[in-house]
């Protein structure tokens, strides 16, 4: 089968399409899919780069850790899917290809209103937003929901369903533009960061009557985390998902015990077989329904051929994008 390769630790310059050796034929629970489309993500740079390896039992050089394509074959165990169905999911490694072989309980039912690039820009994204928004922060109707990097799949994502849960949205970005264009998909209020995160304090305050917000979705990291302290409100909650903007950062643990914060880190990759099996569940119970009704819809950016692979993680270290970058397979 055909994959893209990270041939050495380095720049777009590494990846290649090459000829692997096609996963074998599924046993047991496991399905092997036929990747139609495969999303892009921060993770794929970073593992390219050689800061950030697959998991042990994932193939090293071959990158994507969200799909959607078609069951070509199921081991003896499997009750849930039959061939030719079409479905989307996640992996900690190897989506990149044009075979995956995945357990059973790691995929959803792609619906009838999505294509293929549609459907390779929800599964990563929603799973990780649903996960960080109510399984992990709580968030609740009549709360207040703040993300960095609004423009980002995950953060179009969140504020889709943050909305959707009746809580009101507010959001950063260092693009104006990304923000007008989140308003979209329900973005109430935003402010532009460039040199300084505290100049998002103000404003939050602002919007919340000098109250805070109850939940922050950090997807930036280190250089964000004395402001997000000062935008919470009472009893507040933070959610750590990403760290483009560094991982170490000073902590003011009395501000955080003043106002009784709490403190979340997550991260979707690293879980065992059974947290993603329950994060996919809950996704498919909670979040394909609303996509299926049309009442959110995944954000694709730009679409790539397989061969393109350059061209677009070049798109993403550029922060151009606004949503999911997604590779036809």
């Amino acid at each position: 089968m055909k994959a893209v390769t990270i041939t050495a630790a380095g720049g777009p310059e590494v990846l290649q399409i090459s000829e692997v050796q096609t996963p074998p034929l599924p046993t047991a629970d496991r399905v092997r899919v036929r990747v139609r489309a495969a999303g892009l993500n921060r993770a794929d740079v970073y593992q390219r780069r050689g800061y950030y390896p697959a998991p042990p039992g994932y193939p090293q050089n071959i990158p994507g850790l969200e799909f959607a394509g078609e069951v070509e074959a199921v081991g003896d165990e499997v009750r849930t899917w039959k061939i030719g169905q079409r479905v989307f999911g996640i992996t900690a490694g190897g989506a990149q290809a044009e075979y995956l072989v995945v357990p059973e309980n790691h995929l959803a039912e792609i619906p009838e209103n999505l294509d293929w690039p549609e459907a390779a820009a929800v599964p990563e994204v929603f799973i990780t937003a649903h996960d960080a928004l109510f399984t992990r922060a709580n968030l609740r109707a009549g709360e207040s929901m703040l993300v960095h990097a609004a423009g980002s799949g995950v953060g179009t994502a969140a504020i889709q369903l943050a909305s959707v849960a009746g809580a009101t949205t507010f959001g950063t970005s260092r693009t104006a533009e990304k923000l007008e264009r989140a308003k979209e998909f329900g973005l109430s209020k935003a402010v532009a960061v460039a040199a300084d995160p505290q100049t998002m304090v103000a404003p939050v305050m602002e919007w919340t009557r000098g109250r805070g917000v109850n939940v922050i979705i950090d997807l930036v990291g280190a250089a964000y985390l004395e402001a997000n302290l000062h935008a919470l409100a009472n009893q507040g909650r933070l959610v750590l998902v990403g760290t483009t903007a560094g991982a170490n950062a000073t902590f003011d643990i009395s501000l955080a015990m003043g106002k009784r914060l709490t403190i979340i880190g997550t991260m979707l990759r690293g879980r065992s077989l059974e947290e993603k099996a329950t994060a996919t569940r809950l996704f498919a119970e909670q979040v394909v329904p609303l996509l299926a009704a049309g009442t959110m819809r995944p954000v694709v950016d730009r679409v790539y051929k397989m061969e393109e692979i350059r061209d677009a993680h070049a798109r993403m270290e550029g922060n151009e994008s606004f949503g999911k970058i997604v590779l036809l397979m």
